[in-house]
């Protein structure tokens, strides 16, 4: 009966492949919203996750290059978009979600994980009062972490050069995208690991600065990794993102969070004329206290002066006392000098002649008895090192050197054998690798297109026309043909003649841009 029968027969890898075709064909390209599930991170870099709804669950995979261009990071319980394709697993028998973009589902799934993520870090202690540090009263290097083309930095540069002109350093990123969070976590830890006295001046002060926008926009300044760098950074720092209407989770670490970047400039330095202006007063104060205390203490003196004794009185009780010291001190010597004579004779009478042969004798003797100890000692360790040299020396015969030298000779000869190998097999990969490389480089080249049958045209500076209309009738052009020739050519009008020259007008005087803060060069 099998056989016979017509139905076509299929091995197990042919009807995987089969099902894996047809999935991949009409699921190529979906987008899926669901409530994330399980969700794995292997060693490997991948991450695993399920996606669910009420009534259903879908694994879904995504591989490790992709998953560190994720906008948002896979948590359990967040609604989200996955754009994908659908394949199989044929090992498993199963089918998946190869997951490109993951996206909350809406503002709702964005405030969700936004709250989530903001109890998580505070319950850390990221958030806490006692964290935050007072900022300096006067610093004299600001570093600014926004993007260099806005008008924020604009405005902070403005601002602190009318309030108190110093040097401010701009670490460039991007404030808004994919790669946005982690070029700002880079630039406040960058800030923080310049070295005080290097060739780049350290901030005393970090203002992390970005216009308004809505939650997406400002989604960058709510990743972890942005909060946690401004939370372990040494160096003060302001929060000046979005609108005084806006609050990100990096205001809740950062050490003062401004309404504005312009009000961020405003904490950051205090107006020079009022400091010297309170400078003035408070000197002006000092040196009238001074006076003050001067002139009291002037007084004050006079007034001790006259209540101080005549210095002979002052000195006739200490006179007094020396007088009845040097009356004491003749009898005091004779005494003691009675005192040390006495002990001298005692010490004399103990070094009697008899005292010190008997002590020479016995010192005598020790030292004999620890000579003939030296002796034997001698001896034996002589007798010890001889037998070993002799034990020693049976043992290096010819025959067994020249058995050694055989052995190092033979083995010298298979490790030089391995390193020729080894060279040679190094020569042939790198030569294939560099004629992969240059075939590569010459299919890229546009002469290739010119060879084609293409022309490659000029301007009189050399650069690539890519329209007519850019070119004005009578300009010079060059005309690259495939063989490498050039024709020089001059651009006609649409009736075919050539324009009359033109009188050169005078160039306009451009402005000179505005000049930057002694000390800093301008960025625009």
């Amino acid at each position: 009966m099998a056989g016979n029968s017509n139905i076509a027969e299929y091995s197990v890898s042919e009807i995987s492949g089969a099902i894996k075709r047809t999935m991949e064909d009409t699921f190529g390209h979906v987008r899926v919203r669901g409530e994330l599930g399980r969700i794995s991170r292997p060693a490997s870099g991948h991450i695993y996750l399920d996606l669910k709804d009420a009534n259903a669950v879908i694994a879904g995979v995504v591989w490790r290059g992709q998953a560190k261009r994720l906008k948002i990071q896979p948590e359990q319980g967040l609604e989200v978009i996955a754009t994908g394709k659908i394949t199989t697993f044929p090992g498993q028998s199963k089918y998946q979600l190869v997951i490109d973009t993951l996206e909350p589902a809406g503002v709702g799934a964005l405030m969700a994980l936004l709250e989530e993520r903001r109890k998580k870090l505070a319950a850390e202690g990221l958030f806490d009062t006692a964290r935050k540090r007072p900022l300096p009263a006067l610093p004299r290097v600001i570093g600014v972490v926004t993007s260099p083309s806005g008008a924020v930095i604009r405005d902070i540069l403005h601002r602190i050069s009318d309030r108190f002109p110093l040097h401010v350093l701009v670490w460039p990123v991007r404030v808004q995208g994919e790669t946005s969070g982690q070029e700002v976590a880079n630039g406040i830890a960058g800030f923080n690991r310049l070295t005080p006295g290097g060739p780049i001046p350290r901030p005393d002060l970090i203002i992390v600065a970005r216009g308004g926008g809505s939650l997406e926009d400002l989604w960058s300044f709510n990743d972890e990794i942005v909060v946690r760098a401004a939370a372990a950074s040494d160096i003060p720092l302001i929060s000046a993102v979005g609108h005084e209407t806006d609050w990100t989770l990096i205001d809740h670490a950062a050490d003062m969070r401004a309404p504005t970047p312009t009000g961020a400039a405003e904490f950051a330095v205090p107006v020079r004329s009022e400091l010297l202006a309170s400078l003035d007063d408070l000197s002006r104060r000092q040196i009238s206290g001074l006076l003050r205390l001067i002139a009291n203490r002037r007084t004050e003196l006079r007034a001790a002066a006259a209540a101080l004794p005549a210095p002979r009185d002052l000195l006739a009780l200490p006179r007094q006392r020396l007088d009845n010291g040097g009356e004491r001190l003749a009898p005091a010597l004779r005494a003691a000098l009675r005192d040390h004579r006495g002990r001298y004779f005692a010490a004399a009478g103990r070094l009697s002649p008899h005292v010190l042969r008997r002590t020479l004798t016995v010192l005598g003797d020790r030292l004999a008895q620890l000579d003939r100890q030296a002796r034997r000692a001698l001896a034996t360790g002589t007798d010890h090192r001889r037998h070993a040299l002799t034990a020693a020396s049976r043992g290096l015969t010819p025959d067994r050197l020249a058995r050694t030298l055989a052995l190092s000779r033979e083995r010298l000869g298979g490790l030089a054998a391995r390193a020729e190998r080894a060279h040679g097999q190094r020569l042939a990969t790198d030569r294939a690798r560099l004629n992969g490389t240059a075939k590569l480089l010459d299919s890229l080249s546009y002469k290739n297109v010119l060879a084609r049958g293409y022309a490659l045209v000029r301007d009189a500076d050399g650069q690539p026309v890519r329209s007519a209309k850019t070119v004005a009738a009578g300009s010079a052009l060059s005309v690259e043909f495939g063989d490498a020739s050039r024709l020089d050519v001059m651009a006609m009008s649409g009736d075919g003649k050539s324009p009359p020259p033109r009188k050169a007008k005078p160039a306009r005087a451009k402005a000179s841009a505005k000049s930057a803060p002694k000390g800093q060069g301008s960025l625009f």
